[in-house]
C-alpha cells in the first residue's frame, strides 16, 4: 500500500479560497477506484508556515499511484491547482 500526502499553500489564503479548492479537491472522492481512500483537511492554525489544505490518498500499489496521477478526474484537478497555488510539496511512502 501507498500512501500519498500532498500539502498545498494558495497565492489567496482567504477561507473562502481555501474552501472551494479543498471541496474541488474532495470532489475526487469516489471517482477513481484505484483510491482506496481520500481524505482533505484545511489548516486549522493559520500560521505564516503552515500550508493550507493537505490531501491524503491511500492506493494499493505504485501502478495505482499512476493510474491516478494520470485519470482524466485527478487532470481536472491539477488544472484548478495550477491555477490557484502559490507551492505544493508532496510525499509518497509505503505502509
Amino acid at each position: 500500500m501507498i500512501k500519498h500526502i500532498v500539502f498545498f499553500k494558495l497565492k489567496d489564503r482567504s477561507p473562502e479560497s481555501i474552501e472551494h479548492t479543498a471541496s474541488v479537491l474532495r470532489g475526487m472522492n469516489g471517482k477513481i477506484k484505484e483510491v482506496l481512500s481520500l481524505e482533505v483537511g484545511t489548516d486549522v492554525i493559520r500560521s505564516e508556515r503552515s500550508f493550507d489544505i493537505a490531501l491524503t490518498a491511500v492506493v494499493a500499489s505504485l501502478e495505482d499511484l499512476k493510474i491516478y496521477n494520470d485519470h482524466p478526474v485527478h487532470q481536472e484537478v491539477v488544472k484548478h491547482i495550477n491555477e490557484v497555488k502559490d507551492i505544493s510539496l508532496a510525499v509518497d511512502y509505503e505502509i
